[in-house]
């Protein structure tokens, strides 16, 4: 990694259910003044991405089942709200009120990533159906725009155990390995590190996300410059099964 990483937000018009997400950020891009070059690492927002993809459900069109009901009563969550929650995770590990704790695309997530923030009234926002494969296609569409050779990361933001507030995670991403092992790598005091390995996609969703905000900001996009090397075409993150994670085999029992 070089000295030096530089961060600058892209100001996108609202994102609208239909529209093309490479397109929009390639006009954007260009009206904010910007370009990409090789090397850059595009962090976007799922939220933007997802209502591109027309994953924004309106709650009056839900009709909650008897499990969503009781889910709900107990998590005091809107019923319509968890009848999509079920529909969208793995499990439902438990809960607090106004929230249930569920695994969904292999992760812990608060509501199975389901989120009304930055969406009109009476409506929520899913998850993207495959991150993955949306950083691909919209890497895709920006490689051949700028004639150069980019990383894509969809990230999301997540609350930590114990901790207040959130950090970014990544969800999907392409054309960069999202995790460097660091293990056979030597401490300042020449210890060699056995089991460390460096979250790189997260720790750009993070950093990403103090330029694009939570609320209102209108910049669902954030262009890094100045990691070295794009190390994979189709880097994959890595999953912990649940009995592998210390978290969840250490709370489940």
């Amino acid at each position: 990694m070089q000295d030096k990483l530089e961060l600058f937000g892209i100001k996108t018009p609202l994102i609208k259910a239909g529209d093309d997400m490479g397109s929009v950020l390639i006009s954007s891009i260009r009206n904010n003044g910007l370009t990409i070059t090789d090397g850059d690492i595009l962090v976007l927002a799922e939220s933007a991405v997802a209502t591109a993809e027309g994953r924004l459900v309106n709650l009056n069109d839900i009709n909650p089942g008897v499990e969503a009901k009781r889910l709900g009563r107990k998590y005091d969550v809107d019923p319509r709200e968890m009848e999509l929650i079920l529909g969208e995770c793995d499990e439902i590990i438990g809960g607090v009120p106004g929230a249930v704790l569920t695994i969904t695309k292999g992760n812990l997530s608060p509501n199975a990533g389901i989120d009304s923030s930055n969406a009109p009234p009476d409506c929520v926002v899913l998850l993207p159906s495959d991150p993955g494969s949306s950083a691909a296609r919209i890497r895709k569409q920006l490689e051949k725009a700028f004639s150069c050779r980019l990383g894509v990361i969809v990230g999301d933001s997540r609350t930590q155990p114990m901790r207040l507030g959130c950090v970014g995670i990544a969800l999907g991403v392409s054309g960069l390995r999202p995790v460097e092992d660091a293990r056979g790598s030597k401490d300042l005091f020449g210890k060699e590190l056995t089991i460390t390995s460096k979250a790189t996609a997260d720790n750009l969703v993070s950093a990403a996300q103090l330029i694009m905000g939570e609320a209102g900001e209108g910049i669902p996009a954030v262009v890094v410059r100045g990691l070295d090397g794009i190390a994979d075409e189709n880097g994959e993150i890595p999953i912990f099964s649940k009995d592998e994670c210390m978290y969840y085999s250490n709370i489940s029992r």
